[in-house]
């Protein structure tokens, strides 16, 4: 069979080659109540997050065993996932869409099967910034100027670069100077008039990454009004989310000239290999939901449910991407269960 009709056939629960024996060794399901949970999440901000619940798992249940894994990216996790080395893994919608139409990183190493879903962790929320040293105004204004959307590998970029390329705004995508360097070295460049626009990021209401507050720090900066057509591109991807958010509440250290910023949004979740137990995933949801502000006492980027309901709204659409029944339970006991949302056969 043709690799791209193996990366786009429809995903087929328990296509692991592995035996029961190495789930139980690779993944933990071999204990004796079934509790356990290895989680795998890439460095930086996300471990945090895994750490954070790790923290909170650890404090309020007395059954269920989580272990944090380091595992490298979002990309990663899913590779490592399908190849039964954990059993659960904070990962991107975007990613997740990815992986199941055959595109990006997995148009040439796909996968066999696809995590279900289980609850929201955390958007990391991206708009675009100009120099004020710019006559960039407007996304139009960004044709031909020298534009960085991040480092090239990080999930942030990728999603920008989707949402931009797709039509109505791949012309003038297709016109930005699009800029290719390391996080670390961007702060700079903006300073020295390298770089016109970059995108900021982070989580609402919480902080902003790390670079971007760097070049906060030593750049003027001014907002970049989306036209209708960046609205359309981001609302139409189906790899990310959109949002408006006030300005004061998710600030710079300086005045951007707005009072609200439009984002498209990589949206970050938890996920479950079918091979977690219902029991380990319907308490690890219990955890989150019922001790949420454990979790945001140890890192305030994990989400903070207002009500369970909360916990689904990143959920992806379409029948590949069903939900864990350990999770499926949890949401229909507590009456916010959608039945419009994938469950598993």
């Amino acid at each position: 069979m043709p690799e791209n009709d193996v990366n786009r056939r429809q995903f087929v629960r328990g296509a692991a080659a592995a035996s029961a024996i190495g789930l139980a060794g690779c993944m933990g399901g071999g204990g004796d109540d079934g509790m356990q949970l290895r989680v795998g999440t890439s460095a930086g901000g996300t471990q945090d997050v895994g750490l954070a619940v790790e923290r909170a798992a650890s404090q309020n249940s007395d059954e269920l065993s989580y272990s944090t894994v380091e595992s490298p990216g979002y990309i990663g996790t899913l590779y490592r996932l399908d190849q039964d080395q954990f059993n659960a893994g904070i990962v991107d919608n975007n990613s997740m869409s990815k992986a199941a139409d055959g595109r990006g990183d997995f148009e040439e190493k796909g996968v066999d099967s696809l995590p279900y879903q289980g609850f929201s962790a955390f958007p990391y929320s991206i708009y675009v910034v100009a120099r004020d040293d710019t006559d960039i105004e407007t996304f139009d204004d960004l044709a031909g100027a020298n534009v960085y959307p991040a480092e090239p590998g990080y999930s942030t970029r990728a999603t920008t670069l989707d949402v931009w390329s797709q039509d109505p705004t791949a012309d003038v995508y297709d016109e930005m100077n699009i800029m290719d360097m390391g996080v670390s070295d961007a702060p700079g460049a903006m300073e020295e008039g390298r770089i016109d626009a970059a995108i900021a990021y982070g989580t609402p209401g919480v902080s902003y990454t790390g670079f971007v507050t760097e070049y906060d720090a030593r750049v003027d900066v001014h907002y970049v009004e989306p036209t209708d057509a960046l609205i359309e591109s981001a609302e139409s991807y189906g790899g990310a989310g959109t949002s408006r958010t006030p300005y004061e509440d998710w600030s710079l250290e300086q005045d951007i000239g707005t009072d609200e910023v439009f984002t498209w949004n990589l949206e970050v979740n938890y996920v479950f290999h079918e091979d977690a137990t219902d029991d380990a995933v319907y308490e690890l949801c219990r955890v989150v939901d019922e001790h949420n502000d454990a979790v945001n006492e140890a890192e305030d980027q994990f989400n903070d449910y207002e009500s369970t309901e909360d916990m689904l709204n990143q959920a992806l659409e379409g029948d590949e991407f069903p939900f864990h029944p350990g999770a499926v339970d949890y949401y229909q006991d507590n009456d916010v269960w959608d039945d419009s949302l994938p469950a598993p056969e």
